[in-house]
């Protein structure tokens, strides 16, 4: 009983910050692109989030909040298959919620969130549904999004794997309706970005999990104890890195996959960690402290970022610039009774969310933040300027 409290103060605490995280954010470009021009299950879940809830950060972000919680809350369920303990459990659930990428899954809106929410909800359910009902979910998720095709190709591996041939098809079958209608991009000249793959996965994992992660994949390959999670997962990263070779690679298709691998990651973490006499144990323990501390820091400073302002010449290298100045900026503006302007096809778009419309009558032109000449907006965080913009009246007589 004690562990289910634990896990429910993780999962509060972990919803209390992320909400109030939404304060400290704005609506990205892509996002607003995601609200006004898309037609995606994800879009339209947004939008009746911004009718029923709130016409504002809270309405937009709600739900890839509760995506995220009811991940988290599907992770606890699948680590029972795999880990035995309950404190364990409880600690695979508790760096599941720090890394980097699944922070940032749960608070901007993309299709990461999602994807991670249906991988999770597939393997919960795989054992305990019958095939036909799995096989219609998976048309389903062929419905949704490009990223659950590499899904198919790793159930089509590991049912061919398990001699399941009708099941093989089926999937190769969801697969190839998935490129036809959302379609592959495979053109241009090769150019290698393995390094970049790489360096991107370790942001997303840290890279002492990440390690880890690919170690633990590898390893089970010599072994007989490979199942439907292995596969995904294996098959998932192989295909992001041979296409590194040739091409830059969308991590956010590939890394929800490696995700959905940590309770594998944790039973073999745990399996070696209790198979040594305890004097041997130091440099697992070692590691595991080492990677909590790197995830913790890592959290804070994600939470924390506006104070990286201060450290940076150029704002726009900022890991969350995109998420920042419009709401800021759009406050401005309504300070000085101005409720429609002309500016850029990106910040246009953002500041409509909050309700700057677009008219001939204002003009807004970004400037260079160390620019010399007079400027009447500035946008600023910790006394640091990040933003800095002229708003002219447009005389059109």
């Amino acid at each position: 009983m004690t562990s289910k409290y634990i896990l429910f103060l993780i999962l509060g605490i972990d919803a209390i910050i992320l909400f109030l995280q939404t304060s400290q954010m704005s609506i990205s470009y892509e996002e607003a692109l995601l609200i006004y021009e898309s037609t995606s299950l994800l879009s339209t879940m947004v939008r009746f989030s911004l009718d029923t809830v709130a016409n504002n950060d809270f309405g937009l972000r709600l739900v890839m909040i509760l995506l995220h919680i009811l991940s988290v809350l599907l992770m606890y369920l699948i680590s029972k298959r795999y880990i035995y303990t309950e404190r364990n459990r409880l600690w695979l659930i508790l760096i599941f919620v720090l890394l980097p990428g699944n922070i940032s899954a749960a608070v901007v809106v993309n299709d990461a969130g999602l994807v991670i929410f249906g991988l999770l909800l597939f393997v919960y359910l795989y054992e305990k549904l019958p095939q036909l009902v799995l096989n219609i979910l998976l048309l389903v998720y062929s419905l949704i999004d490009i990223s659950f095709a590499y899904l198919f190709l790793g159930l089509a591996v590991y049912y061919l794997n398990i001699k399941k041939n009708y099941n093989f098809l089926y999937v190769m079958a969801l697969y190839l309706l998935t490129s036809y209608i959302y379609g592959f991009e495979i053109s241009g000249i090769p150019t290698g970005h393995f390094l970049d793959v790489i360096g991107v996965y370790s942001a997303i994992f840290t890279p002492i999990i990440f390690i880890y992660i690919f170690y633990t994949l590898y390893r089970r390959f010599f072994t007989s104890n490979v199942d439907m999670l292995w596969f995904i997962s294996s098959t998932a990263l192989i295909i992001s890195l041979v296409l590194s070779f040739r091409q830059r690679v969308s991590i956010e298709y590939f890394a929800p996959y490696l995700m959905v691998a940590l309770p594998l990651v944790a039973q073999s973490f745990i399996s070696s960690y209790r198979s040594r006499l305890k004097m041997y144990r130091t440099r697992y323990k070692l590691i595991f402290t080492v990677s909590f501390l790197f995830l913790f820091l890592n959290t804070v400073v994600v939470f924390a970022n506006k104070e990286l302002y201060t450290y940076l010449k150029n704002p726009q290298k900022h890991f969350a610039y995109e998420v920042h100045i419009a709401k800021e900026l759009a406050e401005e503006l309504k300070k000085r009774n101005i409720l429609c302007i002309t500016t850029n096809e990106e910040m246009q778009l953002r500041l409509k969310f909050y309700d700057i419309g677009k008219c001939q009558l204002n003009s807004l032109v970004e400037l260079k933040i160390d620019t010399d000449k007079v400027v009447n907006v500035t946008v600023s965080y910790k006394n640091t300027p990040v933003y800095k913009a002229n708003v002219t009246k447009i005389n059109n007589i």
